[in-house]
């Protein structure tokens, strides 16, 4: 009896890689980064807009990337950056909060005077603050989110109502509210001023809760289609009713912080126009106003936009008026690409 025997296949002959080839599996090529740039600009375009603004500043002025003037830019941005992030996740869920503005005066009044007038101490001041921008944000969570009122007509309506509050109660201005209070505007903590360490910390969290916890998917969710979220056992009213407190109380810490900056505030003044400025910095980030969609890093982009468009203009001594035309210029433009950006990253 015979076995067969299957012919035996020689070992084939490794082909050499070279190094090269080696390398290009990690080494992105220059046509890969290119690709990858030119993404980058495609969802965030005000990259490019930023990578072209600070050098024509810097060549008109002469001092714009200045440390000092960067520094100054930067803390200026801090308020801005605060109710940027909580509104952006708000706006992102499908609703809105034109009353920051309101919000944040009321709150840098009651601060200053608990801290001032009532001579207590800063954590009182401000804890005194977050508490009542948590109480406009949960009338205006009720009333949207739960009541089903539309966000727009009812933030508008507490814009005026909280302006008038504020005045109502403090009709005359604030100021001196001790050395203690002043430090949470003008300290440092590792050598960068205490508010934009505050606004780096909302700007981390923010981002962290968008990209790790199911709640920030929900957010997405919510924006996308709010009765298929309902279906799938998401809890389409709680969530954008914790925003909207969450949104109330940066407003009101903003508002503490600017005290605490300028050692003053003035009920009909402060934070005058701030809603719009926030708004513009939201959409310019690439957050769509119909929400759904949008990041932390277009918002930081956005607020980061708008303060050294500000700071530039007024280091050129461009007239208010012209730098309003501008700033309504950009809110324009913010909506633009809110409604064109999705279009072009298909």
């Amino acid at each position: 009896m015979t076995t067969a025997t299957t012919p035996s296949t020689p070992n084939p002959t490794p082909t050499p890689t070279s190094p090269s080839s080696s390398a290009g599996r990690f080494l992105p090529t220059p046509r890969t980064a290119a690709d990858t740039a030119l993404n980058a600009v495609r969802r965030h375009p005000l990259l490019l807009v930023l990578a072209v603004m600070a050098p024509v500043f810097q060549l008109t002025t002469g001092s714009f990337l200045d440390a000092g003037n960067l520094r100054g830019i930067a803390t200026d941005a801090a308020a801005l950056a605060i109710v940027a992030v909580p509104l952006a996740l708000l706006v992102i869920s499908g609703y809105l909060d034109l009353s920051v503005g309101s919000t944040l005066a009321l709150g840098g009044l009651v601060a200053g005077w608990l801290a001032g007038q009532q001579h207590q101490s800063p954590v009182v001041a401000v804890l005194g603050a977050l508490a009542v921008g948590a109480a406009v944000g949960a009338v205006n969570g009720v009333l949207c989110c739960y009541l089903g009122l539309s966000a727009f007509i009812v933030t508008l309506g507490m814009l005026t109502a909280v302006r008038g509050f504020a005045q109502q109660l403090f009709p005359l201005p604030l100021s001196g509210f001790g050395t203690g209070f002043a430090w949470l505007g003008g300290a440092r903590i590792a050598g960068i001023d205490a508010p934009v360490v505050i606004a780096a910390l909302v700007l981390a969290a923010g981002a962290l809760f968008l990209a790790l916890t199911p709640a920030g998917r929900h957010v997405f969710a919510i924006g996308v289609n709010r009765e298929a979220a309902y279906l799938s056992g998401i809890g389409v009213r709680r969530a954008p009713f914790a925003l909207f407190v969450v949104t109330g109380v940066a407003a009101a810490l903003a508002g503490a912080i600017k005290a605490s900056v300028l050692d003053s505030v003035v009920a009909g003044t402060s934070g005058a126009g701030f809603e719009l400025t926030v708004l513009t910095a939201v959409l310019l980030g690439g957050v769509a106003l119909t929400g759904g969609s949008g990041s932390v890093f277009g918002v930081l982009l956005g607020v980061l936009f708008l303060g050294c468009l500000q700071n530039g203009l007024t280091l050129l001594s461009v007239p208010t008026f012209w730098q309003q035309m501008a700033q309504g210029t950009a809110l324009v433009a913010g909506a633009a690409l809110a409604y064109v950006g999705p279009r072009l990253n298909r």
